[in-house]
């Protein structure tokens, strides 16, 4: 698999949790958008792009389970959550739910959006280790008060690699009347989605980690009787342009300023590139990628004598390890700790170790794609080991 990748052979890459890798096809598809695009520019933008981005939209919407009317193309999924929470209508009296594992990028733009209105985060504590998915749930509605506004939840953790059981927490929600925001960021291309019946309000992904489109892909679905509230970011030409051939939604999210929108036309070409590498599609893809992180995991607990921190049911195509304690607060959150260094420039292995929940306890994390092999995580069990 590995010829597929433009990746060093001479690193040991379990990595692709953090910015994923595009094949050497989709880095050429890539290549000739921006052929066609630079070609003639004001022919591309004004005449060619918004077809090419429906058609993208369409393949979309047949992956994740969703109407392509409801599915806007950003550059990342945290594009998608600042696009959310700064459209709501907050004040002092609101509250929003988050849990410990929230991604920090997005755990900022909480705290920034709920600081302008005087609203109130509220901390959910999910263990770790944990034993099952249920306490998720129970702990997130524990949380849930009459004030309860919004909860903003992974559906699968950054740090930890837990895949949140957040069907059952969207279906209680939703009875009460609270809506739920998930940064879905490692979803698509790891786990099977089905957006209309996950009932969600807001859901962002990114595309260019376990689908391995270019970087710059990702996408914000929003329910279609939230439309009216929700607007990118950036203001531009769309808040002003005629609605009688496209929706409002699409015409704001399409256009929020020249960029390259390269990155979200390769998108149909990654859904069918990827599954064409086994036979069995993508639910081989998936099958695989659990499989192998679930023995890469096994070795890694072997090596540290240590029990699995959770259950199989609650993992996807990354798992977390806890490490013992490193050097302390002055070692960065993420790329700093000096055993990731150790492990890159004297054992050639690329493998994030994460301060988390805070210094000095910290979690090692790897990543399965088709890409890898066994013989990998053998290598870091050896090098942790030592």
């Amino acid at each position: 698999m590995k010829q597929h990748w433009t990746l060093d052979p001479d690193i040991t890459y379990l990595n692709h949790g953090s910015f994923g890798a595009t094949p050497r096809t989709l880095l050429a598809k890539q290549d000739e958008y921006r052929a066609q695009m630079e070609r003639e520019p004001v022919r591309f933008f004004v005449r060619e792009l918004e077809p090419l981005l429906d058609a993208a939209r369409e393949e979309l919407g047949a992956f994740v389970g969703a109407d392509a009317s409801d599915l806007a193309f950003l550059p990342n999924a945290t594009a998608g959550v600042n696009a959310v929470l700064r459209s709501l209508d907050l004040d002092k009296h609101d509250e929003l739910l988050v849990t410990t594992h929230e991604y920090g990028a997005s755990r900022n733009a909480l705290e920034y959006v709920a600081g302008l209105e005087g609203a109130k985060v509220v901390a959910v504590e999910i263990p770790y280790p944990i034993a099952s998915a249920d306490e998720v749930t129970s702990r997130v509605l524990e949380k849930v008060t009459d004030r309860t506004r919004l909860l903003l939840i992974d559906h699968i953790t950054s740090q930890t690699a837990l895949v949140f059981p957040i069907a059952r927490i969207i279906a209680e929600l939703n009875a009460r009347g609270i809506d739920t925001l998930v940064d879905g960021a490692h979803a698509p291309g790891m786990l099977p989605l089905d957006l209309r019946n996950l009932g969600a309000a807001y859901y962002t992904a990114n595309l260019h980690k376990w689908v391995c489109a270019p970087k710059g892909a990702a996408f914000l679905y929003v329910r279609r009787n939230r439309h009216y509230a929700i607007r990118p970011v950036s203001i531009s030409h769309g808040a002003s342009a005629d609605t009688e051939t496209r929706s409002r939604f699409h015409l704001e999210f399409d256009w929020t300023g020249t960029s390259d929108p390269t990155p979200w036309l390769c998108v149909p070409h990654a859904l069918r590139f990827l599954p064409s590498l086994v036979t069995g599609g993508w639910p081989e893809v998936m099958r695989r990628n659990h499989e192998l992180v679930l023995r890469g995991r096994d070795l890694l607990c072997d090596a540290l004598g240590i029990a699995p921190p959770a259950p199989d049911d609650m993992l996807g195509s990354m798992a977390a390890v806890p490490l013992p304690e490193g050097a302390g607060e002055k070692v960065p959150m993420l790329y700093g700790d000096p055993l990731q260094d150790e492990l890159l420039f004297k054992h050639r292995i690329e493998v994030p170790i994460v301060r988390w929940p805070v210094a000095p306890k910290r979690v090692l994390r790897i990543s399965a794609q088709l890409y890898n092999t066994i013989d990998e995580y053998e290598r870091l069990a050896k090098a942790i080991a030592r």
